[in-house]
């Protein structure tokens, strides 16, 4: 009897503690707005961007609601963010798995290297269900020519709000919301720089 009531004590502290430290649910911050690309005004150089495999495989997780948190992974899901931003700058963007190779760089005719680091984070105002009804996302990029000389740094947030009532499914409303004006604001700050024309 004494075992059972031991095995049984254990278990209710496991589920206590599972309750307390909340479910992780996954969410995606992957929009499908880009913005606006005219032909007409694309500066005629072709840039590049730097994605590592380590980078698209890094895992995030960030609060949600109801004592829950959400996991998500930020720079495959804002790589497509990215490469908008960039494209409705330049006239050609190019994905890169290392920043050093300047000869591969030359050989390609990449004039600038972005290489992004991302940050996230996420809260919600409700004690009942889990999605994010806030969530900021930051990039700064250094910038370098095709041989590895700094240029200057880039850097753009989007913040994204959701309600409730909003969600319907889709539980990575805010998430997207932020990756939308992220994406605007980068490229807002791209034309806006000298330096990277």
């Amino acid at each position: 009897m004494t075992a059972i009531r031991r095995v049984a004590g254990a278990a209710l502290v496991a589920l206590v503690s599972s309750m307390l430290a909340g479910c992780v649910h996954p969410i995606t911050m992957i929009t499908e707005t880009a913005p606006q690309r005219s032909q007409a005004h694309l500066i005629q150089k072709k840039v590049a961007y730097v994605m590592t495999d380590a980078d698209r495989d890094l895992e995030v997780i960030t609060p949600g609601g109801s004592g829950d948190r959400v996991s998500y992974y930020p720079y495959r899901d804002l790589e497509k963010s990215i490469r908008d931003a960039l494209r409705a700058v330049y006239r050609d963007v190019v994905v890169l798995r290392t920043a050093g190779d300047a000869k591969a760089n030359e050989a390609a005719g990449v004039s600038l290297v972005f290489a992004p680091r991302i940050k996230t984070d996420s809260s919600s105002s409700s004690f009942i269900s889990w999605p994010p009804t806030s969530f900021t996302a930051e990039v700064s990029c250094v910038v370098t020519d095709a041989a590895g000389a700094e240029v200057t740094h880039v850097r753009a947030t989007g913040n994204g709000t959701a309600e409730f009532g909003e969600f319907k499914g889709d539980f990575g409303l805010a998430a997207r919301r932020a990756a939308t004006r992220l994406t605007s604001q980068l490229s807002s700050e791209i034309r806006r720089s000298e330096k990277l024309r």
